[in-house]
């Protein structure tokens, strides 16, 4: 079955880097496109940065252009996000989640569209 687990997760200070990594099994990562939510205590879940199956093109939210970094692996069935110049209000739990074919910059502001979650991993950002 599809399965997402997510890691790489960590306490950082307020500029610092970390990197979360989605490793994925039960299906071909071909064919998915992988996206990135946070969950934030009291706020909704929401699409931080999303890649496509299809061409690997990619959707970042406003609040993270410029300073997080999606990729993937293939190979690997892994996927990455690097992100740097983290500031306390990036602190959430992160959460991958996969979707057959979806073409991200219309799916992945909308968490309900997205079928497969992995558990989440806590980041925390200090001031």
């Amino acid at each position: 079955q599809v399965q997402l687990v997510e890691s790489g997760g960590g306490l950082v200070q307020s500029g610092g880097s970390l990197r979360l990594s989605c490793a994925t099994s039960g299906f071909t990562l071909d064919y998915y496109s992988i996206g990135w939510f946070r969950q934030a205590p009291g706020k909704e879940r929401e699409g931080v940065s999303c890649i496509s199956s299809s061409d690997g093109s990619t959707y970042y939210a406003d609040s993270v252009k410029g300073r997080f970094t999606i990729s993937r692996d293939n190979a690997k069935n892994t996927v990455y996000l690097q992100m740097n110049s983290l500031k306390p209000e990036d602190t959430a739990v992160y959460y991958c989640a996969a979707q057959p074919l979806a073409p991200v910059q219309a799916m992945c502001p909308i968490r309900r569209l997205w079928d497969y979650w992995g558990q989440g991993t806590q980041v925390t950002v200090s001031s």
